[in-house]
């Protein structure tokens, strides 16, 4: 009979736990109804794992008694909740914990939703905003323009917290378990299925915003904005540097246009004479005369800087994507040409990069750097210019024409919107890291390289 009784309490405690969420599901929806494909991709579930509640990207896993604290509390506290742990899905969060300090991307996540639901104007999650939040996120926005959790991430590990002060802020902003994303780890498969299915809710929901954005109430625009950065696919640079490559002829072996039926028959016919010999030419697609801009205004970082020209500098000497010689020029500009430095080979780059002094701190105009890549081509410095690739955060002025070459922006992503410009203009966001020097793009110990290193 005990244990009859257990089961139907079981049962009961089951159904209110889905009353519950049920009714607070439905008043988010009529709120926000652009979510309903986001509300409706977790299922719930009783969890004798946790205290509160949580999710692994599946399932909403949850304690009763937690939800009933949470509703006797407030509606508006529920929703907040629910909403809490969604965000986490929907922002890509689990995935992106892997390689993490975990308690700072526990605690940077936390910190990120929290400022959104604090910004949302639905009376449904909204709740007073402490003094000490306020000034949370006064600091970080003083830093960031979106409190991503990436940014917030990479802001607390530079703030070196005691240990201390980091439990403040995660008893301040946790709402609910992060102990059921590491169930995701178990199985790479289902994770990556899980992350792909969380990135395609995201653009569907990123779309779905920006249909009805005109009407949304404005404190919507931080929620689209994690959602952007959150859908942004991962840039290869590499492969955005092919975009500038030409083809030309380069003296090597071309055994893939080599008929090897004619050579052996030769062979067999007059002992030692071929009838054919490999092509010593071969047609290939490289990159060999380009120009790199750096924006030196006070908008871009000197360590920012470096950090693209270190892995500019790793692709260099990859014999895949840049012919043996090569003519690079280095520009440095504000609102006028404050450098130039010519650039033949790794060697040269590496030295220019190991003893680089950043000139200017003006204001931002990107003419003058057009106007001087002008000049050099009438006066033939290039044989056959591949493009143009300017890094800036892109708040300058654009030529009003399109110039007679590829040109390319690369901003830093800090969580910012995607910069306004020309639609000659191609655009590429790298975020800090994506510019983190690897060492994977290096050639294996012995193996040739495009530049002489030494």
């Amino acid at each position: 009979m005990a244990l009859m009784e257990q089961l139907e309490l079981g049962e009961r405690l089951k159904k209110l736990g889905e009353e519950i969420l049920t009714a607070s599901r439905n008043e988010l929806y009529l709120q926000m109804p652009f979510l309903d494909l986001a509300l409706s991709s977790l299922a719930w579930e009783p969890s004798g794992k946790t205290q509160t509640l949580g999710t692994n990207g599946e399932k909403l896993f949850y304690q009763t008694s937690h939800l009933m604290r949470l509703y006797r509390q407030g509606r508006q506290v529920m929703n907040r909740a629910y909403l809490h742990s969604l965000f986490h899905c929907l922002f890509r969060q689990l995935a992106k914990a892997q390689g993490k300090e975990r308690a700072y991307w526990d605690v940077a996540c936390d910190i990120a939703i929290e400022s959104v639901l604090d910004d949302l104007p639905e009376r449904g999650v909204r709740r007073p905003v402490g003094v000490f939040r306020q000034s949370v996120y006064q600091r970080l926005r003083s830093s960031m323009p979106v409190l991503t959790a990436e940014g917030v991430y990479r802001w607390l590990m530079e703030e070196t917290l005691e240990q201390e002060e980091l439990k403040k802020y995660a008893r301040e902003f946790l709402v609910d378990d992060h102990g059921f994303w590491g169930l995701q780890q178990e199985d790479p498969q289902d994770q990556g299925g899980q992350d792909e299915k969380w990135q395609e809710i995201g653009e569907k929901l990123q779309t779905g915003m920006a249909t009805i954005s005109k009407g949304m109430a404005p404190g919507m625009g931080d929620l689209m904005e994690q959602v952007r950065v959150a859908t942004r696919q991962r840039q290869d640079y590499r492969a955005f540097l092919r975009k500038f490559a030409v083809c030309r002829e380069e003296d090597q072996l071309d055994l893939d246009a080599f008929d090897y039926g004619f050579y052996s028959y030769g062979l067999r016919l007059y002992g030692n004479m071929p009838l054919v010999e490999p092509p010593e030419f071969r047609e290939v697609r490289k990159i060999q005369d380009f120009v790199i801009v750096i924006d030196t205004s006070m908008s871009c970082s000197g360590e920012l800087v470096h950090r693209f020209l270190e892995e500019t500098y790793s692709i260099l000497k990859d014999t895949e994507s840049f012919f043996r010689k090569v003519h690079i020029r280095v520009l440095q500009c504000d609102q006028q040409v404050r450098g130039d430095q010519k650039i033949t080979n790794g060697k040269e780059l590496k030295e220019y990069m190991e003893c680089l002094e950043l000139r200017g701190g003006g204001g931002t105009d990107f003419r003058p750097a057009f106007a001087y890549v002008d000049e050099l081509l009438e006066r033939g410095e290039f044989q056959r210019l591949g493009g143009l690739i300017y890094f800036s955060d892109g708040l300058g002025q654009y030529p009003k024409k399109r110039p007679p070459y590829e040109t390319a922006f690369i901003y830093p992503d800090e969580g910012q919107a995607e910069p306004e410009a020309p639609p000659w203009v191609i655009k590429l966001m790298l975020s800090q890291e994506e510019l983190e020097p690897t060492g994977q793009n290096q050639p294996a110990e012995g193996a040739g390289t495009s530049f002489p290193l030494g």
